[in-house]
């Protein structure tokens, strides 16, 4: 398969050790590993999982469409939006209550390495300051935003270009064609298991979800040693205005230093970060953004790692707002409006296409003839282990400016999925490099008009010569 699999923590007392410490009393003695972690819910001394029998039916097929895109994160909005601006019945499928992934579930209201990028990240930003939900911060490359009017803005754009839009339901299975690619994806939500077809298939889980699904082969993890770099949950916080505290806000204070006056500050009312780099990021208002906390060598593909995670950060985050509080004022007027409700999963899997971006890439600066987006956000790996300091980069790691080609887009194994956002064709040094937000977006509009442009020749899209791609408009070269 090519996978490079997840070789964190895989037993329970790694687990509820340090994660779910502070909480075990709440719970029967041996609760978690017979419950939780133990074989999911299997009570063996051996460890062996149970397994039970399902009835077999049929599904009722929902809905034919010409393009499906599974995941509505920023890559996968951007991939539904161009497709159905280029004509395809598209369909945009989302396992929350919100489109926008990590923008607005994730709380993470910035976007980097937007500049000089057209598309819809231009049209995004123009929208969101004309309507007084943004803000470019005067020390920061960043481009901040409510998540709330993304919410909004995400839905009025994907109803206006008629696509079809189907929250809280989650894919788990696929259908194969006679010509050896997928015919329809079979989800679950509270409308039961259901099939949805279509002629192109778009994967931007974040997760390869889909690729994984098809027995499509992937890599996780650092080269050597398959560790993940850590989770971060976010909060809103708000009650003091930006010029009280303007040295400890990221984008109204250098980085460098507003950092490390956060970190002080955490550290000496006593909930230091576990974050190296802990920022607070203004948005508007007295609205600010708070990511102080990592959660290490969890796995995004674990529902039973995501829970622990999740409910540790969430009490490390109320730790870290009570001791802010506790520094006088003007902190002591800050509260906490909310928790995203999703946690921020670096990196997962890597699924494989016909070129993979690498660490040599970055290192050359390479120009590609099929590029598709221009890369200028540096290699951000953070640190993998706790108490290792901000992070890492490959030894004599070099950094350019760098292409990312239409061929890392497209499925090595699966012939009519495409791949958009993380889960794109690229090594854990060159991933750690393009999967900023920004360029989540053009490589989403990319694959959403290859799959409209398959659909309308009747073809694969590794047939689409890049010269009718090109003609399609949807570059963002630098």
């Amino acid at each position: 398969m090519g996978e490079t699999r997840y070789s964190g923590r895989t037993g329970p007392e790694t687990i509820t050790g340090t994660l779910l410490q502070p909480f075990l009393c709440f719970y029967p003695e041996n609760f978690f590993e017979k419950t939780v972690f133990g074989g999911i819910v299997s009570e063996k001394e051996d460890g062996a999982m149970d397994f039970v029998h399902e009835k077999a039916g049929e599904v009722p097929v929902a809905g034919e469409f010409d393009v499906i895109v599974a995941g509505s994160g920023p890559a996968g909005v951007s991939a539904a939006l161009r497709a159905a601006r280029a004509g395809a019945r598209t369909l945009l499928l989302e396992q929350g209550g919100c489109l926008g992934g990590m923008w607005t579930a994730g709380l993470l209201g910035w976007i980097h390495d937007h500049s000089g990028k057209s598309g819809l990240v231009a049209q995004l930003k123009r929208e969101l300051l004309r309507r007084g939900e943004a803000e470019e911060p005067p020390c920061s490359p960043a481009f901040a935003f409510e998540p709330e009017a993304m919410k909004l803005l995400l839905e009025e754009l994907c109803l206006e270009a008629g696509v079809a839009i189907r929250l809280y339901t989650m894919a788990v299975d696929v259908l194969w064609n006679a010509s050896g690619g997928i015919d329809c994806l079979l989800t679950e939500s509270k409308s039961g298991r259901e099939a949805w077809k279509a002629q192109i298939f778009i994967d931007a889980t974040g997760d390869g979800d889909i690729a994984a699904l098809a027995g499509a082969s992937f890599e996780q993890g650092e080269p050597g040693t398959g560790k993940l770099q850590p989770m971060s949950l976010i909060a809103m916080l708000a009650g003091v205005r930006p010029e009280e505290i303007r040295p400890y806000v990221n984008g109204w204070t250098r980085r460098a230093e507003a950092v490390a006056n956060l970190r002080e500050l955490l550290t000496a009312n006593g909930a230091p970060p576990t974050y190296h780099d802990a920022s607070l990021f203004h948005l508007s208002g007295e609205l600010f953004l708070l990511m102080a906390s990592h959660q290490y060598q969890v796995s995004g593909t674990s529902a039973a790692d995501l829970t622990a995670a999740t409910i540790e950060a969430r009490r490390a985050i109320h730790a870290q707002v009570a001791a802010l509080r506790r520094s006088g004022p003007p902190w002591d007027r800050i509260r906490l409006v909310s928790t995203a409700e999703r946690i921020g999963v670096r990196e997962t899997r890597r699924a494989a296409g016909l070129y993979t971006v690498t660490a040599q890439d970055l290192a050359e600066g390479r120009r590609h003839a099929d590029a598709v987006c221009h890369v200028t956000f540096g290699i951000d790996i953070h640190a993998l282990m706790p108490g290792t300091g901000r992070g890492t980069v490959g030894p004599k790691m070099e950094f350019h400016p760098y292409d990312i080609p239409l061929r890392a887009l497209i499925s090595r194994d699966i012939p009519n999925l495409l791949l958009a956002g993380r889960c794109i064709s690229g090594d854990f040094y060159a991933h750690a490099s393009y999967r900023g937000t920004g360029n989540c977006v053009p490589l989403g509009e990319a694959a959403g008009t290859l799959a409209a442009l398959a659909v309308r020749e009747k073809t694969a899209p590794a047939r689409i010569p890049f010269s009718v791609f090109e003609a399609a408009g949807t570059l963002h070269r630098v």
